[in-house]
């Protein structure tokens, strides 16, 4: 399985538009072929992090997601408004 935390850093002016994007994000992506999980948190110390935490079932999986219309329409619109970091683990 793989594993993908996914660190957003946003700006309060467009928080609002990058977790509205995000929650559209994760509930297309829970429909995703091979997702195990894939979730939206928010920090609650820092109110400019948020991080989605996905978990997939092989490379595969994860490679279709990536192409997906949802995922090439919405993480670029994320990317436009905040910036994002991610590590990845196998398991």
């Amino acid at each position: 399985m793989i594993r993908l935390n996914v660190f957003i850093r946003v700006e309060a002016a467009q928080r609002a538009a990058v977790v509205e994007a995000a929650k559209e994000l994760v509930a297309h992506s829970l429909n995703d072929k091979g997702c195990v999980a894939y979730d939206l948190f928010e920090s609650a110390t820092r109110p400019e992090v948020l991080m989605i935490c996905e978990t997939w079932q092989d490379d595969a999986s994860l490679s279709a997601h990536e192409q997906a219309a949802h995922f090439t329409r919405l993480v670029p619109r994320i990317q436009g408004l905040a910036e994002m970091k991610s590590e990845r683990f196998e398991f």
